[in-house]
């Protein structure tokens, strides 16, 4: 499946370390797994947010490697994509950008035709550029949240919802970020999405790592952070799994606020044995080798 990966260090500039093609545990090296796209995303020192994304796989990519390897900024999101809906384009690979804010996505969705729908009704299909339900997710959030008036919480609660309520949905792992917050949300049990609390200072070295993701900072072992990835990426306890539904809103203190805010499984919910091999690859791609109780 997509592997997702999000860091917000509140009002600081970090520097984050992404080793994406030549550590053994590598972005890259998974994305050898994970061949269709990779993204990072970080809003900047100026609260600008800045994207570089490739539609192949990082190890295929030596530039991505120069320009990726080191960002600065308040916020970062890194995405791997393995494609379920979508050709390999760059318009296809997260991280996408709307409305001043980043988003990327693992998981599924389908009725797609009744999503369009929705979106000209609401008047954001022409935020979708590319082909993938992911975009078409982040669109009717984005309408959301223009709804109720720039409420970002509220407007990606409502998005959901009338999603559950309307289409086939398989999974909804969210992380989205404007320049010094963050909301990562898990809907429903189908993948796992984890948060770590690093908001004390004086931590060991930030170096996590899976066999997925690898990402280090000196700057980090002594600042307050707050990080969300699909698994555990070293032994640190505070590693959490967030419930189904779970919503978690980081502000730029690095305030943590949690919430069930989808109770209720979507009124269709895809099931495994539903999914056609190519799919259940792509949503199950290298399960991951570490888990929590």
């Amino acid at each position: 499946m997509c592997r997702l990966f999000g860091l917000h260090a509140g009002t600081e500039v970090v520097t984050a370390t992404f080793w994406l093609l030549d550590a053994p545990d590598s972005l890259a090296q998974q994305s050898r797994k994970n061949p269709d796209g990779t993204g990072l995303g970080v809003f900047d020192e100026r609260g600008h947010p800045r994207l570089r994304k490739e539609p192949i796989a990082a190890w295929q990519d030596a530039t991505f490697s120069t320009e990726a390897h080191e960002l600065t900024g308040t916020t970062f999101i890194a995405h791997v994509r393995y494609a379920t809906t979508g050709s390999l384009d760059a318009r296809n690979t997260h991280p996408f950008l709307q409305d001043g804010r980043l988003f990327a996505h693992n998981g599924m969705i389908e009725g797609l035709d009744i999503v369009d729908q929705r979106l000209r009704e609401l008047g954001t299909s022409d935020l979708v550029l590319g082909q993938t339900d992911s975009e078409r997710v982040f669109a009717l959030i984005t309408a959301g949240i223009r709804a109720q008036n720039g409420d970002v919480s509220a407007g990606l609660v409502d998005a959901i919802r009338w999603l559950a309520d309307n289409v086939p949905v398989y999974a909804l792992n969210i992380l989205m970020c404007m320049g010094t917050q963050m909301w990562a949300l898990r809907y429903p049990q189908t993948h796992q999405l984890f948060m770590l609390d690093r908001r004390r200072d004086g931590d060991p070295d930030f170096d996590l790592s899976t066999s997925r993701i690898h990402a280090q900072s000196e700057l980090l072992t002594e600042r307050s952070s707050v990080v969300f990835a699909t698994e555990p990426m070293d032994d640190d306890p505070r590693w959490c799994l967030l419930d189904p539904g779970e919503l978690v809103y980081v502000d730029a203190a690095l305030n943590i606020s949690r919430s069930i805010a989808l109770p209720d499984a979507p009124r269709i919910l895809i099931r495994r044995d539903d999914l056609s091999q190519p799919v259940f690859r792509a949503q199950h791609a290298m399960p991951g080798t570490r888990h929590l109780p």
